[in-house]
């Protein structure tokens, strides 16, 4: 097996004289950064000698130090990032901050600060930290979101959104928080509460930015085929539901003409136009302007009064099949289009404004929200489709799915299907109707009554209207004088009230006019990023089209499965516009995915009010780097929860001090044939690296951690037993767990080559090569863990079952003994070679 060098001379890097125990960890933390520094290890040669990989974590906000969260999810893609640069790629792994936001605004208010200071103080707190932590990125392309030289980009592409008719303003009634003072996105409401600070969240009528992400509701639904076995699949269902294409048919209803009031027509989409003979009511959404123009004069207080109540409603609330239906009466009637029935028209808060046409037919014996609905308002409950269950009426459960229509005209006897067609065809006929595709996806709301952030890009002009503001004039920039009681919340934004800064003349006629003072959403600055980190220095535009082709698409995204609706689709929106602008050719952001589970302790969230947080600075501290590092990949799969309360960083950190030790002791020179060596050893370190391989490529790390376990112990039994360490299979296999622990150790990694007699660095020492000969293997040793410790070791076929493998640990007696009185909560088999058990209690 061969390994390559790195060439050059460090004559400043001694080999170690510690005895690899986690008491000196600190000496080796304090060695190497320089090292790599001084290497450029991490940086990629881009010059296209070697395939590129491009390898990214999603971005942190600096909210303060690095915590357990990071300390997981950084780790895993750093695997990735050294794997690939093993391989021989060029690997681009960049780092940077995601640095606007709510959290500097409030901690700036609290401190008479501004929130750049808090900021970038914190910025240099985690950078330090992400050094330490050993993350092998290219620290020269480092940027942050709230840099002028970064959000001057966001504007311009604000600009292109803008010119492409993807940016424009609308008054709608948005989400507000009361407390921030600010609008949220629908996915900002957690609980019908705001996401950053829990006060429920009421509605507010306010002109707002956009983005037409509507537009591209069906690529963005479509390409998600090409996702498929790169993306986890709960992220794609989830994109999917939350896009959520429906096709039927728009309907025209016209509401009569009362009194004084004109007739009105109005849309509704429905996927079930087969069921439109049992609609016996309509309903449009309370707090949609449709109700204020349809309501006659003697019910108008009522709605008044009613629209007040739902203000403090969340969607989710509104929706919720649980609640008890509340409604007014308008005091009009809509037209049932193939009947020609007058159907009452109601307001409910149980319908949504800006969902479809904000309106709806209600069908109450085919629809459960409908039934409720007509139940509490004692409304005629029809019957047209047949499914063979009780009358709705009686049961107060409505009969959905396929069945034969009923009560329903010439579609009577028809089959679902044949009747959807049916029907279309009839509302086509009439000029009352046509198949329509829907789309749950609403438009990106962005504009956010905040100071931190990127300022809108627009100029308002009595006379001109909305005006963009120059590029030759880019950036706006935030003023630096606002700090303090300047930034409170005030219900708008905190750039209003600065006059010098909104007062500006016209671009275009030069006459008086006024900034735009809203504030861009910062998902917004994280939907191009990775684009950036392909040419941060570039000046001609956001980005450098040329680097982008050639990075792009990002090989290996890496993060929380929290971001699954909100920045990856906003992402793959703005990708997809940037590629029909002709700037790349990539039209998806990121090719793989892979999402960590939290870090919990006790089985429960780590939070200061529980008292169960973990601080990373002190495990650090305690440990060491290696050690937590290597806790966190070994402790389970990379998508699975992490609980703190189970795993053993002290076992971490003696295992690699046995690995240390194992490459004090290597006395054979370096280049001598390991075929003189121990065949059966030589057996076991192939074999370790052939499934290491094949383990890091599907993101077994934890796998891969107990195979270095066995290799470990194999050597050290070799080194007891036999001709210690002459022999020149003990220095291949200690070779072959250097450069395979580096991906998860990289400081122990480093020190292990060193005293092999190899020049820094190990990270750029080249993947060993796999002798296929040697891989013939009888037998393979399953590692039991209990509680994230080792309890047993079981000897067994490499093609076990599962099932067997399971009994088979269960049945071990050390295991038994520990489990003595307790039940075992889970069994988790990965490959032949590790069985995870949780005891129940």
């Amino acid at each position: 097996m061969s390994v390559q060098s790195q060439t050059g001379q460090m004559d400043q890097v001694q080999p170690s004289q510690q005895d690899g125990s986690s008491s000196n960890f600190a000496a080796m933390e304090a060695k190497w950064p320089a090292v790599w520094d001084e290497l450029k290890v991490f940086t990629p040669v881009d010059d296209g000698s070697r395939e590129r990989r491009y390898v990214l974590d999603m971005f942190p906000y600096p909210s303060g130090d690095l915590h357990m969260g990071h300390a997981e999810a950084f780790a895993m893609g750093d695997v990735v990032a050294r794997y690939w640069r093993q391989r021989g790629f060029d690997v681009l792994h960049p780092i940077g901050w995601d640095s606007f936001g709510l959290p500097a605004e409030n901690a700036a208010i609290k401190r008479n600060a501004h929130p750049s200071e808090w900021t970038y103080a914190n910025i240099e707190t985690q950078a330090a930290s992400f050094r330490r932590y050993a993350i092998s990125a290219d620290w020269s392309r480092r940027l942050h979101t709230s840099d002028q030289g970064y959000y001057r980009w966001t504007q311009w592409l604000f600009k292109r959104f803008y010119e492409r008719g993807l940016a424009y303003r609308k008054d709608s009634p948005v989400n507000w928080c009361p407390k921030d003072q600010t609008v949220l996105a629908n996915e900002q409401v957690v609980n019908g509460a705001c996401e950053r600070c829990g006060t429920l969240v009421t509605k507010k009528s306010l002109n707002q930015w956009y983005f037409k992400i509507t537009d591209y509701a069906d690529r963005l639904l479509d390409d998600m085929d090409e996702l498929e076995g790169h993306w986890p699949e709960r992220v794609l269902a989830m994109q999917r539901n939350w896009i959520g294409r429906s096709e039927g048919a728009h309907v025209r209803f016209v509401i009569e003409a009362d009194g004084g009031l004109p007739a009105h027509e109005v849309p509704v989409f429905t996927t079930r136009p087969d069921t439109l003979y049992g609609a016996t009511f309509f309903v449009v959404a309370a707090d949609a302007p449709l109700a204020e123009d349809l309501v006659t004069p003697e019910h108008a207080a009522a709605l008044t009064a009613y629209r007040e109540k739902v203000k403090a409603l969340s969607e989710i609330e509104r929706q919720s099949t649980e609640r008890e239906k509340t409604g007014v009466f308008t005091g009009r009637y809509a037209v049932n289009p193939l009947n020609g029935e007058k159907l009452p028209v109601w307001a409910a808060d149980y319908v949504l404004a800006d969902y479809g046409t904000g309106a709806i037919m209600a069908v109450p014996a085919h629809d459960q929200r409908d039934l409720d609905f007509a139940r509490a308002f004692g409304l005629p409950v029809r019957v047209v489709l047949d499914t063979g269950a009780d009358d709705p009426a009686d049961s107060g459960v409505a009969t959905t799915g396929d069945g034969v229509l009923v009560n329903s005209g010439e579609l009577d006897g028809m089959p679902k299907a044949e009747a959807i067609a049916a029907a279309v065809g009839q509302l086509e006929r009439q000029g009352t109707g046509e198949k329509f595709v829907n789309f749950r996806l609403r438009d990106w709301l962005l504009s956010r009554q905040r100071f931190w952030g990127t300022p809108i890009p627009i100029i308002h002009c009595a006379d001109c209207g909305e005006v963009p503001v120059p590029d030759d004039q880019l950036p706006v920039t935030l003023p630096a004088d606002l700090r303090g009681e300047d930034l409170s919340p005030k219900g708008t934004s905190p750039l209003a009230a600065v006059e010098a800064w909104v007062n500006v003349p016209c671009p275009r006629c030069g006459g008086s006019a006024k900034r735009d003072t809203d504030t861009m959403d910062t998902f917004v600055d994280s939907s191009w990023y990775f684009l950036r980190f392909t040419s941060p220095e570039y000046t001609d535009g956001p980005f450098d089209p040329a680097k982008v082709n050639e990075w792009m698409p990002v090989g290996q995204y890496v993060g929380g499965v929290e971001h699954a609706i909100l920045h990856l689709l906003y992402a793959r929106f703005f990708t997809k516009v940037i590629h029909d602008m002709g700037m790349i050719t990539a039209d998806e952001p990121f090719r793989a995915l892979l999402n960590q589970g939290q870090v919990l302790n006790g089985g429960k969230a780590m939070s200061k009010s529980l008292g169960n947080g973990v601080d990373l600075g002190q495990q650090l501290d305690k440990f060491g780097v290696d050690a937590i590092r290597l806790t966190m990949v070994f402790a389970g799969p990379p998508e699975d929860d992490l609980d703190w309360a189970d795993v053993s960083p002290s076992g971490s950190s003696k295992f690699l001090a046995r690995a240390w030790r194992l490459a004090q002791d290597v006395v054979s020179a370096p280049g001598t044939d390991p075929a003189e060596g121990n065949s059966v050893l030589r057996s076991a370190t192939h074999r370790m690296v052939a499934d290491a391989t094949e383990l890091v490529e599907h993101h077994k790390f934890n796998v891969v951690v107990a195979r270095l376990m066995e290799l470990v112990n194999a050597t050290r039994k070799d080194i007891d037993s036999g001709a210690g360490g002459a022999d020149p299979a003990v220095r291949e296999a200690v070779e072959a767990v250097a450069v395979v622990l580096s991906l998860f150790a990289p400081y122990t990694a480093e020190d292990m080559w060193l005293a092999l007699g190899h020049e820094p660095s190990v990270a750029a020492a080249g993947w060993p090569e796999v002798d296929q000969a040697l891989l013939v293997q009888a037998t393979v040793t399953a590692v039991v863990q209990v509680q994230g410790k080792v309890r047993d070791r079981l000897t067994v076929s490499p093609d076990i079952a599962e099932s067997e493998l399971r009994e088979l640990a269960l049945a071990s007696e050390p295991v038994q003994r520990f489990l003595a009185g307790r039940g075992v909560r889970t069994v988790i088999v990965r490959a032949p070679n590790l069985v995870n058990i949780v005891p129940a209690s």
